[in-house]
């Protein structure tokens, strides 16, 4: 009985001091650089970009988002997904291989250094740097939230909610603080591995004790129908939220700091074609696991409503599976949060200290001191997201779709950056302001909702960014 008590806190250390020794072998291999810290020496392969880039996007959304919304909603939520991320994919080599390209070229390191080594304009930088940061920290927000929660489940709520968020977010901080961007990718692919395999042992695992998947679905069809049908419970995806849904995973995804600074780090431009190609494969064959998962959740706990329906996920763990597989699967979805947090923290440390310190206030700073003052700055922004997290949202995919919006604005200015001919630095200025502005707008009921026709603001919004970059472009070809 001792034994079965002290198994979660077992399964846990083993993890951690796992995650400690692959952290350490970045660590000696470190040149003490800043391209070396933040971009591991522009040296990932094939197989490690692969699985950086699919283990920083596997956050707490995937765990407990996607369990909690099909819970919410149904198996319509898996196809949404899977679609929007096969799209998403695509810009992993057409946004990303011109990156690689330009940030070779030019040793650029953040995506403020690719907007002013384009346009040349300071104020553009600022903006593009600030939406980056102000809208990547409620998704950042989001890990030690779902670590949190699933620590106090693991432990029975031995470990509190934020007592267990503050521990693994020390934890990260520690290896990403000592061995920079090898240590993340190096951690990305032990971790990667984990939760891809822990989750398909999740769902066999419960389906196993429900009778089998076919005999849980059957048994949730009769309880609730609903869960079943495209459209989902209370018709929650009518068609054009469902395509709504599609487009802000596919402008999002590359505008993700964490994401977006990977297009960096391959040796060849061939590692990204490998991503591009199989990152849609992982990923319609893992969604379907947690909201399968979230759907059984009626079976056993039929009444939860709120921010209790994302925990649906370790619920269902701890009452279909054994004490040790329930440990081993949440300490995979473990791996998941903290394989996201440690890249959104390099990410926005090595842009501020970049973007700002270095540009603005010590041009001179030698690449050891841009590093120290990144690792500084990744302790400042894991105390930000604590703090923020302290009283958790009503719903993680809530805060999730309003993140990635305010990002998705900053799509069609990636694009006229990369692609387009003739593009002023003050219209893509405006085009991000008007999209911010809109947002703002909507959530705060300045602008009516009626005002979407019926998608989500993603659509509007990007569309009408989209539109003022064109203009500008028109009116200087106009003009020249």
């Amino acid at each position: 009985m001792n034994l079965e008590w002290l198994l979660p806190y077992i399964t846990l250390g083993v993890y951690l001091l796992f995650t400690f020794w692959v952290g350490l072998i970045g660590y000696k291999s470190q040149k003490n650089t800043a391209e070396d810290y933040f971009l591991a020496n522009r040296s990932l392969g094939a197989i490690v970009l692969f699985f950086t880039l699919s283990a920083t996007n596997f956050s707490a959304f995937f765990f407990l988002g996607f369990a909690g919304s099909g819970y919410r909603i149904g198996i319509s939520y898996y196809p949404m997904m899977a679609w929007g991320t096969g799209f998403a994919a695509l810009t992993f080599y057409y946004i990303g291989e011109r990156v690689w390209r330009l940030g070779k070229e030019k040793d650029l390191i953040t995506p403020g250094e690719l907007i002013f080594e384009r346009f040349h304009n300071h104020p553009l930088k600022l903006i593009f740097l600030g939406v980056m940061v102000i809208f990547t920290l409620p998704y950042l927000t989001l890990q030690p939230i779902g670590a949190g929660y699933l620590l106090e489940n693991l432990t029975g709520g031995t470990i509190p909610y934020f007592w267990g968020a503050a521990f693994l977010t020390l934890v990260i901080v520690f290896y990403v603080f000592i061995g920079g961007m090898k240590s993340v990718a190096l951690t990305d692919v032990f971790q990667g591995i984990l939760m891809f395999g822990l989750m398909i042992l999740a769902l066999f695992a419960i389906a196993h004790n429900l009778g089998g998947i076919s005999q849980a679905n059957q048994a949730v069809y009769d309880l609730n129908p609903e869960l079943f049908t495209r459209a989902g419970r209370e018709n929650f995806f009518t068609q054009k939220k469902w395509f709504s849904y599609i487009c802000l995973w596919t402008f999002t995804l590359p505008m993700l700091p964490q994401m977006f600074m990977r297009f960096y780090t391959p040796k060849t431009s061939d590692s990204l074609k490998v991503a591009t190609i199989f990152y849609p494969i992982i990923t319609g064959i893992l969604f379907i696991c947690p909201v399968l998962i979230g759907m059984w959740g009626h079976l056993a706990f039929p009444d939860l409503t709120g921010k209790a329906t994302d925990q649906i996920f370790p619920l269902m763990l701890t009452k279909y599976t054994s004490n040790w597989l329930t440990s081993l699967v949440m300490v995979g979805a473990l791996s998941a949060f903290m394989s996201t947090l440690d890249s959104q923290l390099l990410a926005l440390s090595s842009m501020i200290t970049r973007d700002v310190y270095t540009s603005y206030f010590r041009p001179q700073a030698s690449l050891s001191e841009q590093t120290l003052v990144g690792r500084f700055l990744i302790l400042l922004l894991a105390i930000v997201g604590l703090i923020l997290a302290y009283q958790p949202p009503e719903s993680i995919l809530n805060l999730a779709t309003v993140a990635f919006t305010g990002l998705s604005v900053l799509f069609p200015t990636v694009v006229a950056a990369l692609y387009g001919r003739n593009v002023s630095p003050l219209s893509c200025l405006l085009s991000i302001l008007a999209g911010e502005l809109i947002l703002i707008g909507l959530e705060t009921n300045v602008i009516p909702s009626s005002w979407t026709f019926g998608f989500l603001p993603v659509i509007p919004i990007v569309t009408v960014s989209s539109l003022v970059i064109v203009l500008g472009m028109f009116s200087k070809s106009r003009t020249i």
